[in-house]
């Protein structure tokens, strides 16, 4: 049963206001009613015209989603699943040039820097405007070698073969309950197939939106690196502020093959009223590389944990983790790597920063399978407490079943002395820049790892939370 959406107005900002933190008046063509219930899956599966098989793994995904309980981990949820849209289409397709886009979607992009992105610097740039993509494009030589660059929906549609042999078998429906529920309502997200030997020299890019009071997002991302190509994907989200919870619960599934390497960088600026519930993993293969380099900003709680199994000798996988916690917010993140062939090798950087009351959480996982002798793997996780009021807690879990192994774990948790701010403010500094600077220099293991045009952003990012501006 669904409704027609309808104008509803600029509204004033609550809360502080930020770049980030404006909203568009939009109209779609479609918003299905609030709730989530078989009616709601089949809706979204007939708009889309899917396969029954499609039809029938997002339904068989709903009942586990149902039979699942809430996790007793992590940070508290308290959201009514019942008063979330799980739906909305914004456009009738999707634009391949920005004149394609509705006027004021394309502003919405255009006050995000999106599309001066796009000229600069990228060589794909995909635009997904609450559930769907709403713009597409891939530089035209990277097509002519084989390259694979669209949103999901339409890999099932024009690659049904290549996405039905590797969609949920990563992340099944069945490993945790928002896995479950990002299978039964999914929609957008980006595909990528990179062929053998390809090289992509500039970043593919997704920018997510959220738009709409009390909606939910629910991309569902795939990509592909086949053996000895190389990809840098870089994703970016944001919402504005409402005074009512809203959801985000995407699936990032990668298998990078044999000697290939992938990098899939992130950096979520959400506003405070998000919960961000999002499950990523990645398989690598022989010689292969994976690196998550994974920036957390905003939302009311997000619950991450960037995962690589190495699955086969040669292996290595990087995590580089930073989240910041401001008032009224959980960041509960950290990372997970799974040894199950021998020579595999990892690392974990987690850096924590909070303030004003926040809570920054790592958990992670180093787990070392029978048989995956000479493994190498290390964990440096570092918190930044800025006042008495904020809280950080570490969950470390190492499980090793092979003796001959490197594991090295080190953990950490520091406050801004009140030397070094007399030393930087008997400089000249305020106290406000002094802290940022100590700040920047805390985050710029991850920084360094991040393309220019993200690394400033970034740094920018942490000096309004720090002026706490940012939602």
């Amino acid at each position: 049963m669904a409704t027609d959406i309808t104008d509803t107005g600029v509204q004033s900002p609550i809360g502080e206001i930020n770049k980030y933190d404006f909203r568009t008046t939009s109209k779609g063509v479609f918003k299905a009613k609030k709730g989530l219930n078989a009616e709601v899956v089949n809706q979204i599966s007939d708009i889309k015209e899917e396969p029954d098989w499609m039809r029938k793994f997002r339904l068989d995904s709903l009942e586990i989603f149902n039979s699942k309980p809430m996790p007793k981990w992590g940070g508290e949820i308290n959201l009514d699943f019942q008063d979330i849209y799980y739906y909305l289409k914004p456009t009738e397709k999707q634009g391949k040039t920005w004149d394609d886009v509705p006027i004021e979607i394309k502003e919405t992009f255009e006050k995000l820097g999106i599309p001066e992105a796009e000229r600069q610097y990228l060589a794909g740039v995909k635009a997904q405007f609450e559930s769907e993509v709403v713009y597409g494009s891939l530089q035209e030589d990277l097509a002519q070698k084989g390259v694979i660059f669209t949103d999901t929906d339409t890999a099932l549609r024009e690659h049904p073969q290549l996405l039905k042999e590797y969609f949920g078998t990563v992340i099944p429906p069945h490993d945790n309950k928002f896995a479950a529920l990002n299978s039964a309502v999914w929609s957008g997200g980006s595909f990528i197939y990179v062929p053998p030997g390809v090289e992509i020299e500039f970043p593919l890019q997704t920018y997510f939106r959220i738009n709409e009071e009390s909606m939910g997002q629910f991309e569902r991302t795939l990509i592909i690196v086949d053996e000895g190509a190389k990809i840098h994907y870089v994703e970016g989200c944001t919402a504005p502020m409402y005074s009512s919870e809203s959801l985000h619960s995407a699936v990032v599934e990668v298998i990078a093959k044999k000697g290939s390497r992938c990098r899939y960088s992130t950096i979520q600026n959400w506003a405070n009223n998000i919960y961000n519930l999002v499950t990523k993993r990645a398989l690598a293969y022989a010689d292969a590389t994976m690196e998550w380099v994974d920036g957390n900003l905003g939302s009311h709680l997000t619950m991450k944990y960037p995962a690589v199994y190495l699955m086969e000798p040669g292996a290595r996988g990087e995590i580089l983790s930073i989240a910041f916690a401001g008032k009224h917010q959980h960041q509960d993140t950290g990372a997970k790597l799974v040894h199950c062939a021998p020579n595999t090798s990892g690392q974990i950087i987690s850096k924590s920063i909070s303030k004003d009351g926040g809570r920054g959480s790592y958990r992670g996982l180093v787990r070392v399978e029978e048989g995956a002798h000479n493994t190498k793997c290390s964990v440096v996780c570092d918190a930044l407490i800025l006042d008495p009021e904020s809280q950080t807690d570490t969950y470390p879990y190492i499980e090793i079943m092979e003796p001959d192994v490197a594991i090295g774990h080190e953990a950490s948790v520091s406050r801004i002395g009140e030397e070094q701010l007399f030393y930087l403010m008997s400089r000249g500094l305020t106290e406000a820049e002094a802290s940022t600077m100590i700040v920047n220099g805390f985050i710029e293991p991850l920084v360094k790892e991040l393309p220019m045009e993200y690394a400033v952003e970034l740094n920018r990012l942490i000096e309004l939370q720090m002026e706490g501006s940012v939602g």
